[in-house]
């Protein structure tokens, strides 16, 4: 089946052709450790974590290389706010992003390069450029990129150079030959933080890291390039540019770019008060449900994180452990069993289409009708299309919860007796229903319904006995 991306740099979505049949090489701008991981980053690193998985499971040979900045100005600024040495803060988040990253089921890359590991990677492409002209170091001892002489700079977000040159302003001082010009290493005196190299002593600027840690990683060319809405212009444009201009070649095919995440309909930002942590968010919702919030737009549609919409996520995720919930112990059908149901060619169709997961869960949903009308029957098929279900769900890194115990848990990381009742609590009051159903005490038994469900837990009862879920 064809696999269509929708190109950033063409602006349409295009047939994928790799550069090496049946592989992929895949790079995504990373997380710059300076502070913890937001939601922000959360829906970048769900969806192309999403994507990889899909991808593997149709047999492409997938090399995900996603880099991780750790020296950046921002980095040595928040350093020196904490007052302690740049790579103790860079150590502790990264180890804080990869718990954020486990929470939420992303797996590992194949490479996670840092920009302090390729230093001497960097400083060669710098030099490349200064020796074909591309780069001039300015009085001020750093070294800029000359954009003019990149004829084709502004491709990728169709960036006028004389309407950039508009909206720029030069100071009287302004080191640069031109406003338009960016950092390539910024010099630093012997007591800063910096490297020795033929350059002077200094350190990377932000965009050089990454067009040295991708072709260092993948090639001089590769597939697909993916990040964050905010970075098309100017991260993305400097790295085609001084790419394409260190090596003569194509530095990418394919760009991919995740929509923006919005809070409460507004832009996140701190100043706002709007801004939010991963693991803020995960003290409150199940980490699947997150990352079944994330998925549920297509990657490159804005998206609106709210308390209304994180409900309803939970609520669309409980739709399928609800549907699973007397087929727990089914086992996953292996890919040959998997890829003969109607339901799996309709799903990858939707993925196939620049990984529609929207369409997808469509399916899902349409198999989870079908699963309970064959489950209320007791048809034979049941057990098969719930295996389905399951599988379907494992693509995308979903429903590998036990249902019982998501159901219970309310769609949260678990209940405490300070958050509501405790399960102890919940099954003393279902038996003291049970006790006045016998008892043909129907008003109490109806009471102690209401009661339960006040406290946002849910019975239902069936020829096996009732069960209950949170709300």
């Amino acid at each position: 089946m064809t696999l269509k991306i929708y190109n950033t740099l063409t602006r349409k979505k295009e047939t994928f052709r790799p550069i090496r049949e049946g592989e992929i090489g895949l790079y995504v701008c990373g997380i710059t450790v300076y502070d913890y991981c937001h939601i922000g980053h959360a829906r970048v690193l769900v969806a192309f974590d999403a994507i990889t998985r899909y991808l593997r499971s149709q047999d492409w040979q997938v090399n995900y290389v996603r880099n991780i900045t750790d020296i950046d100005d921002k980095i040595l600024n928040r350093a020196a706010e904490n007052n302690e040495d740049y790579t103790k803060l860079t150590a502790r988040m990264i180890n804080a992003m990869h718990e954020d990253e486990r929470a939420l089921a992303v797996l590992e890359p194949d490479s996670e390069p840092r920009a302090t590991g390729h230093i001497d990677n960097i400083i060669n492409m710098i030099q490349n450029l200064v020796d074909n002209h591309y780069a001039y170091r300015a009085d001020n001892g750093d070294i800029y990129y000359r954009v003019k002489r990149f004829p084709d700079y502004g491709k990728l977000t169709n960036i006028n150079l004389d309407e950039l040159l508009s909206g720029a302003r030069v100071e009287p001082d302004e080191a640069k030959e031109d406003p338009r010009d960016f950092a390539l290493w910024k010099a630093a005196a012997e007591d800063e933080t910096g490297w020795d190299s033929p350059l002077g002593r200094g350190r990377p600027g932000w965009h050089i890291e990454c067009s040295a840690m991708s072709t260092s990683t993948l090639g001089e060319t590769f597939d697909i390039h993916g990040g964050g809405p905010d970075l098309p212009f100017p991260h993305h444009e400097n790295e085609i540019a001084q790419s394409e201009a260190a090596t003569g070649k194509t530095f990418v095919h394919y760009w991919m770019h995740a929509g923006a995440v919005r809070v409460d309909d507004e832009k996140m930002s701190k100043s706002l008060n709007n801004f939010f942590t991963i693991r803020e968010v995960l003290k409150k919702y199940h980490p699947e449900v997150v990352r079944f919030f994330l998925l549920s737009s297509h990657y490159r549609s804005p998206i609106n994180y709210s308390e209304d919409n994180l409900i309803e996520a939970r609520q669309g995720l409980e739709r399928f452990y609800q549907a699973l919930r007397d087929f727990s112990d089914v086992a996953l059908l292996n890919d040959d069993e998997l890829k003969q149901s109607s339901w799996y060619k309709r799903f990858t169709e939707a993925m196939n289409d620049d990984f529609n997961t929207r369409e997808a869960f469509a399916a899902m949903y349409d198999l989870v009708r079908e699963l309970n009308t064959a489950a209320r029957e007791q048809r034979s098929d049941a057990r098969h299309l719930a295996a389905q279900l399951k599988g379907l769900g494992a693509l995308l890194g979903l429903l590998d919860a036990d249902p019982e115990t998501f159901l219970q848990g309310g769609g949260t990381l678990g209940q405490s007796a300070s958050d509501g009742l405790s399960e102890q609590q919940i099954e003393i009051l279902i038996t003291e229903r049970e006790a006045a159903k016998t008892a043909k005490d129907y008003a109490r038994a109806d009471e102690l319904r209401e009661q339960l469900q006040g406290l946002g837990v849910i019975l239902e009862d069936s020829r096996e006995g009732t069960r209950w879920r949170r709300e």
